[in-house]
């Protein structure tokens, strides 16, 4: 149950956030809307306020705003263009492109706040120089010892009274050599035998051991510069990650079997509720910022493949025929609903282990 509502809140605030962005700035340049939906139809609740049907559907896997003569992928039908000044059509250029890329900046902001939000309440995070373990990574060799996170390092083969870094120093030589560490848990006293990996090392040092551990994360107190420097700090290092993702996957580096979805998210959804409200927000700002990025992509029928069509019709100064724009966006629905049934078959055998799905793929 917790993980369901940590879920709905996740992806029920986001949507919200981002349609709301396409709304205001709709509504900034003097668009009429038609329509404010949670997820798609069929609807679960309906009421109309003025010009706009606000419902919220039982898809829960997006949202839309409809704007009076916006061509879209003909959820409510075929467009409807009269020339009136409160339609999209009849906007200026810059007009358009402010109201089609405002919802993504209203998912970047919200990442901003969020993050910035915690790092006022929680304080600056910042890895710990005590030899504490705060977090494992799986299957490395730490984790296959039984190591686990809060785990006080005592001694590396014999050599006690160690700091984080002396850690470091004294494993990394250690590529494929047995070394002991004890380590302590509750005031018990324990061992692990365990051989470092060879890995890649930071800015070009070469190999060197390393057994899947990192520093605690410790927070202290921060200014107002640093705590706003945190938040766009924080957004910046999300976008430059999904960026390099997103080549990673162009360039074939990493396979769309990769790929995570709503069951993922969902999951750690729950996780991130069980480890507090920090987590919960931090995750939020997360995705956040994710679904922003994705929604940039120049695909038919995001919002990135909306502003791309607009931005040529800018250039060559022609419009594209209405049935051409509305083939070419059906299109890329289709694509992506096709990526979306390649995520949850995905998701599906990563969460829940189903080995069967693999032969499918």
């Amino acid at each position: 149950m917790l993980t369901l509502l940590a879920f709905i809140a996740v992806i029920g605030v986001i949507i919200f956030v981002h349609e709301l962005g396409h709304f205001l700035a709709a509504k900034s340049v003097g668009i009429r809307v038609e329509a404010f939906s949670l997820g798609y139809p069929p609807k679960m609740v309906s009421r109309r306020r003025g010009e706009t049907v606000y419902s919220i559907g039982w898809i829960p896997l997006g949202g839309y705003v409809k704007m009076s003569g916006m061509i879209d992928e003909s959820l409510h039908g075929g467009p409807s263009i009269t020339g009136a000044p409160w339609e999209f059509a009849s906007k200026r250029a810059w007009q358009k492109l402010w109201v089609i890329s405002a919802g993504v900046l209203m998912n970047l902001l919200l990442g901003v706040v969020l993050y910035t939000g915690v790092a006022a309440v929680k304080g600056i995070p910042e890895a710990g120089t005590e030899p504490v373990v705060g977090e494992l990574t799986a299957g490395w060799p730490a984790a296959e010892a039984g190591m686990l996170p809060g785990d006080r390092i005592l001694a590396i083969d014999g050599e006690a009274k160690i700091a984080w870094e002396e850690i470091l120093r004294r494993i990394q030589p250690r590529a494929g050599s047995e070394t002991t560490l004890v380590y302590e848990r509750g005031g018990e006293r324990l061992e692990a035998r365990l051989t470092p990996r060879s890995a890649p090392g930071v800015e070009g040092a070469g190999e060197v051991g390393k057994i899947g551990i990192g520093p605690e994360i410790v927070f202290r107190a921060g200014s107002i510069p640093e705590v706003l420097a945190s938040g766009l700090v924080g957004t910046a290092a999300i976008v430059a990650l999904v960026a390099e993702n997103v080549w990673s996957l162009v360039t074939l580096q990493v396979s769309v079997r990769d790929l995570g979805g709503p069951i993922l998210i969902a999951k750690l959804s729950g996780e991130s509720a069980r480890r507090g409200i920090a987590h919960l927000l931090s995750f939020i700002a997360f995705i956040s910022i994710n679904i922003g990025c994705f929604n940039l992509l120049p695909v038919p029928a995001l919002d990135g493949g909306h502003a791309l069509i607009l931005i040529g019709e800018a250039v060559t100064r022609r419009t594209m025929p209405v049935r051409a724009r509305m083939a070419v966006q059906q299109a890329g629905m289709l694509m992506l609903l096709a990526l979306v049934v390649v995520i949850v078959f995905n998701d599906a055998q990563r969460v829940f282990g189903f080995e069967w799905l693999k032969k499918i793929f």
